[in-house]
C-alpha cells in the first residue's frame, strides 16, 4: 500500500514544487512507482514535466469535483516511473465551490484512496497558502514534507504551519505525520544560510532531514525545459541532492 506525503508551506518561494518534481523523478528512478498530484493552481509541477498546461482537460480540479475517476486524470510523464495529475488555472475556483460541500476537507482523500495500491508514493504539490485545497492535500497524506529556505525569513510562518498540521490532526487526520523538514537553497559560503541550518536544527533536531538542497543552477533551469533534474542533467549537484533525499525518504518508509 503506497504512501500518501504533502508538500506543503503557505510561503511561496521555498523550493516546494521543485521538491515535488525531483523527488517524484529521483524516487522513479530508484525504481519505486510514483504519482504526483500537482494541487496548486498555478500548475508549476504540471508544466514542469513538460505537460501543456492549457490542453489539461482532466486534472486535479475535476477529481476534487469528483465528475471523474482518479484513474482519468493521471498521465505518463517522460520519467521513468513517474504518473502525474496534472492541475489547470480552474483549480483557483475550487476553494470557492466546495465550500458548501458536506466534509469537503476530504474531497481529495475520498478520490485517491483506490490509487494508494497501485503506488509505492503519492507526493502532493500543495499551494502557497493555508486554505481549502491545502487542507484537502493534509487530510488525504499519510505525512507531510515542509521544504525550509536558509535565508533570512526562513522561520517565519512555520509556527502558523506546524498550528494547521496539529488542527488536521486533531480534527481531520490524526494520522498525519510529519516526514520531515527539508532545508533548501542552501549556499555554504553565506554565513546566514550556515545559521539558518544551525536554527533550524536546534530546534527540530531529529524532524530535519540530513539531506540539504544546495543552489544550483541546473535545478532552476530545468522546469523551463519542462524536465526534471533527473533528466536534464544527472551529474548536477541538484540531482545528487534529490537522490539522497529519495534514498533517505526509502529507508526511512
Amino acid at each position: 500500500m503506497g504512501k500518501i506525503i504533502a508538500i506543503a508551506n503557505q510561503k511561496g518561494g521555498v523550493g516546494k514544487t521543485t521538491t515535488s518534481v525531483n523527488l517524484a523523478a529521483s524516487l522513479g528512478v530508484l525504481e519505486k512507482k510514483i504519482l504526483l498530484i500537482d494541487a496548486d493552481p498555478q500548475a508549476n509541477a504540471t508544466s514542469g514535466l513538460g505537460i501543456d498546461v492549457e490542453e489539461v482537460e482532466n486534472g486535479t480540479y475535476q477529481l476534487l469535483e469528483h465528475s471523474i475517476k482518479a484513474e482519468d486524470a493521471i498521465q505518463k510523464t517522460s520519467s521513468p516511473n513517474l504518473d502525474i495529475i496534472p492541475a489547470h488555472i480552474d483549480l483557483v475556483a475550487i476553494e470557492i465551490e466546495l465550500v458548501d460541500q458536506e466534509k469537503r476537507e476530504s474531497m481529495l482523500k475520498k478520490a485517491i484512496e483506490p490509487l494508494r495500491d497501485l503506488y509505492d508514493f503519492i507526493l502532493i504539490d500543495c499551494a502557497p497558502s493555508l486554505g481549502l485545497l491545502t487542507l484537502n492535500a493534509l487530510t488525504a497524506s499519510d505525512s507531510v514534507i515542509i521544504p525550509i529556505q536558509c535565508e533570512y525569513f526562513a522561520l517565519e510562518g512555520l509556527g502558523k504551519l506546524l498550528n494547521t498540521i496539529k488542527s488536521v490532526q486533531k480534527i481531520h487526520n490524526n494520522k498525519l505525520d510529519i516526514e520531515g523538514l527539508l532545508l533548501t537553497m542552501y549556499d555554504s559560503r553565506l554565513r546566514l544560510s550556515n545559521q539558518v541550518v544551525e536554527e533550524v536544527k536546534k530546534h527540530f533536531d531529529e524532524m530535519v532531514f540530513e539531506t540539504i538542497i544546495q543552489r544550483n543552477v541546473r535545478l532552476s533551469e530545468a522546469p523551463s525545459y519542462g524536465e526534471s533534474i533527473i533528466n536534464y542533467d544527472a551529474s548536477s549537484k541538484g540531482a545528487s541532492n534529490y537522490l539522497s533525499l529519495a534514498n533517505e525518504i526509502i529507508k526511512k518508509n
